[in-house]
């Protein structure tokens, strides 16, 4: 039998109805319900957590610069570098705190670019700032 012949034979072999109608009477009114809600899962949770952890680790960075810069002595370019991993990790613990209080709603909204550029500057220069401290 050809290739050919196949879907002219009809039956369960052949012919499918590819328009998505589901024929008279078929399955093609289930197509014009609404789709069911979102079902986010666990991922906003784990998304929180994720927060919770690099909100951790930015004040390990913080805290840790602060210390390098005030044990021997602080100088006041110590003593500027440790209050600008202040207020950069300071800014960072907004951001994060706003976008945990976000995710804590059933559908939560996008991080916007504006939120996301911040927490990735501010991430960036801490961890910086950090190191420039302890080296």
């Amino acid at each position: 039998m050809s290739e050919a012949a196949g879907p002219r034979a009809g039956g369960a072999s052949g012919a499918r109805d590819v328009s998505g109608a589901g024929g008279a009477g078929g399955a093609g009114g289930a197509a014009l319900q609404a789709p069911a809600p979102r079902d986010p899962g666990l991922q906003p949770e784990r998304t929180r957590l994720a927060w919770r952890r690099t909100t951790l680790t930015c004040t390990v960075a913080a805290v840790l610069g602060a210390r390098a810069a005030l044990r021997d002595g602080a100088s006041v370019v110590a003593a500027v570098a440790c209050a600008l991993c202040l207020l950069l990790w300071l800014g960072f613990l907004v951001v994060a705190h706003r976008r945990m209080t976000t995710l804590t709603a059933a559908r939560p909204r996008a991080l916007s670019r504006r939120a996301a550029a911040a927490a990735t500057v501010c991430t960036g220069a801490l961890a910086v700032c950090a190191a420039a401290l302890i080296l």
